[in-house]
């Protein structure tokens, strides 16, 4: 347990950190941040934090552990007003899906305390945003990936990792480039192409007339994510915008295979391409489904 924990940006992420941090009463204290003194009222009222504090430096000058919850585009501002407020023996962590420009800019900022900074990542969300969208349950068995340099306080990684266990996430360490590479293909671009079908569809007067009445479960499903925040995901795709880019381009070079099979009429190209794909999957998540 520590005494005063501080989330800076309340939402989603924040708040359902909060609920559950406060349900395990590891943390006597949690104060949020925010711009909004409505959503940090409304925050108090739903149980997400103790109480609150619009100045972040005000905040930090006497916290345990802070976690910035906020969006990247946030994060430098951020780390430049708590900087010098920081205690020396504070600990940062982030919860951004974006983990190298998090690092540089934490090097930059925090100097001599960068060591106490933990980058994180918990592999959890839906498509709603805002502390009214929070719930305890969030982490519960979800992955929660940490990507320490050689440099970060073994102590530090330590109460971040117990901090995430405690919600019930599962923990791993992984390498920040590699993380990035890695979330460039499995969340960043599925959020595009969900956010590209639909605008697709949009364009098309007579899909957009019968969308509604003939799309099926699949368009649903996998248009789901494109509910998420726009300002979100244009924060994430510039921030991660080379390895998306290079993802972009493998997927258009495996789409122009398709369409060129189709063109062709070539079923034995179209089977033996839906055919890989569907072992992949089938073989990677009933794995998932054993070890979970």
């Amino acid at each position: 347990m520590i005494k005063k924990l501080v989330i800076i940006g309340v939402g989603l992420i924040g708040g359902s950190l909060g609920l559950a941090l406060r349900r395990t009463a590891w943390a006597e204290k949690i104060v949020g941040v925010g711009r909004s003194r409505d959503n940090l009222i409304r925050a108090v009222k739903l149980g997400a934090i103790d109480s609150f504090e619009q100045s972040a430096a005000k905040a930090c000058s006497d916290a345990d552990l802070v976690v910035i919850a906020a969006s990247l585009s946030e994060f430098s501002s951020i780390l430049s007003s708590i900087s010098a407020a920081l205690p020396e023996s504070c600990i940062v962590t982030d919860v951004g899906s974006v983990k190298s420009s998090v690092i540089k800019e934490s090097e930059l900022l925090l100097g001599q305390k960068f060591p106490n900074f933990v980058p994180g990542h918990p592999l959890a969300g839906t498509e709603k945003s805002g502390v009214a969208s929070a719930f305890s349950t969030l982490f519960e068995e979800h992955k929660i990936i940490l990507t320490p340099l050689k440099r970060t306080n073994a102590h530090a990684i330590e109460l971040v990792r117990a901090m995430w266990c405690a919600v019930g996430g599962r923990v791993a360490n992984m390498d920040p480039q590699a993380h990035d590479i890695a979330l460039a293909a499995t969340s960043h671009l599925p959020h595009i192409l969900a956010y590209n079908l639909v605008d697709t569809v949009l364009q098309h007067q007579e899909l957009k007339d019968n969308v509604l009445e003939l799309s099926a479960g699949s368009f649903r499903d996998i248009t789901r994510i494109a509910s998420s925040s726009p300002e979100m995901w244009a924060d994430i795709s510039l921030t991660n915008q080379k390895n998306l880019l290079d993802v972009c381009l493998q997927y258009e070079k495996g789409l122009a295979i398709i369409m060129r099979a189709l063109e062709s009429r070539d079923r034995n190209a179209l089977e033996s391409i839906f055919g890989r794909a569907k072992i992949a999957r089938d073989e990677y998540f009933l794995a998932e489904e054993k070890d979970g």
